[in-house]
């Protein structure tokens, strides 16, 4: 049976984009879909300093569209559309999306994950008129503004000295006694003159009418609950691994895909990379080798089909 594509790749961010390029420049017809812009949890950093060979600062937006540039370039293709379902009979996978279905002998899963909502009072009511999960999105509306950012890892640290430069009060909360971010983020937040740190601090309740006026935190040290002027609330307290489109795979105690060093599931033919994908770092140069490893091995599978592995 002759398919649409040898390869489909869902999820548009650092893993996928990676995963396309290398499949375009192994002469694989690969086509990849992703429902928003291309560039995934890469879009919402403000400064990447530390992928390897760029030495100076890049905005995620323009690493990502830099990736897609490439890719482009070498043959890939993008599709915007949402993926719905993904079949498989005999060696080829059904997918079907937004805009009509799709073949191929192979598929790649980098949907990502999403943030994680705290589950406090006020929290959706105030979602996009004060409380936001992307720093760069929706931190110009607040310049010199009190603004609320809550976590402790990478994302947190990250955003709120992204924020810092907006204005010169910040707060900043962590559930623990110490920041579980990596040493030098954690670091410049410390350090930062704009950034109030209250350790041992959760958020109670947001506050407000039309938008956010107040909000309420408990010190878990005291027990202490009180009240404190607020403009915005910045959240980033983890992801959510999309897994909708593969209920069925082996998952771990969070809800990430299992794979093998191949990258691949359970499912012949099937690699899952990514913030998707059970693993003890994420990062976009994780997502990226990975997306360069699912592509190789994808590779060997689709040639084992056509008839065409190297002996």
């Amino acid at each position: 049976m002759d398919v649409d594509r040898d390869l489909i790749i869902i999820g548009g961010g650092p893993g996928g984009i990676s995963a396309a390029q290398y499949a375009a420049r192994a002469n694989l017809k690969v086509m990849v879909i992703e429902e928003m812009a291309p560039g995934g949890q890469a879009l919402i950093i403000s400064d990447l300093e530390n992928y390897p060979g760029i030495p100076e600062t890049i905005s995620g937006i323009d690493f990502a569209q830099l990736m897609e540039k490439q890719a482009i370039d070498f043959g890939a293709e993008f599709l915007t559309a949402s993926a719905r379902s993904i079949k498989k009979e005999g060696d080829i996978f059904h997918i079907e999306t937004s805009k009509g279905s799709f073949t191929s002998y192979a598929v790649i899963i980098a949907t990502g994950a999403k943030n994680k909502l705290l589950g406090v009072p006020g929290e959706k009511e105030f979602t996009g008129r004060g409380v936001s999960y992307c720093a760069t999105c929706d931190g110009p509306f607040f310049k010199g503004k009190k603004i609320l950012v809550v976590g402790g890892g990478d994302a947190a640290c990250d955003e709120a000295s992204y924020l810092s430069n907006l204005s010169d009060n910040i707060i900043m909360i962590h559930r623990r006694d110490r920041f579980r971010a990596q040493k030098s983020l954690a670091d410049r937040v410390l350090k930062n003159k704009n950034i109030e740190v209250r350790f041992n601090h959760i958020l109670k309740e947001i506050k407000g009418t039309m938008k956010i006026g107040s909000v309420v935190f408990e010190n878990t040290e005291t027990g202490e609950t009180y009240e404190e002027e607020m403009d915005a609330v910045f959240i980033f307290i983890g992801t959510i691994p999309q897994t909708k489109l593969v209920p069925d795979l082996p998952k771990d105690e969070a809800g990430y895909i299992i794979t093998d060093q191949c990258m691949e599931t359970e499912v012949k033919g099937l690699y899952a990379i990514g913030d998707v994908r059970a693993t003890p770092f994420r990062q976009v140069v994780v997502a990226a080798g990975e997306g360069a490893v699912a592509t190789h091995c994808a590779s060997q599978h689709i040639d084992d089909i056509k008839g065409m592995s190297y002996i």
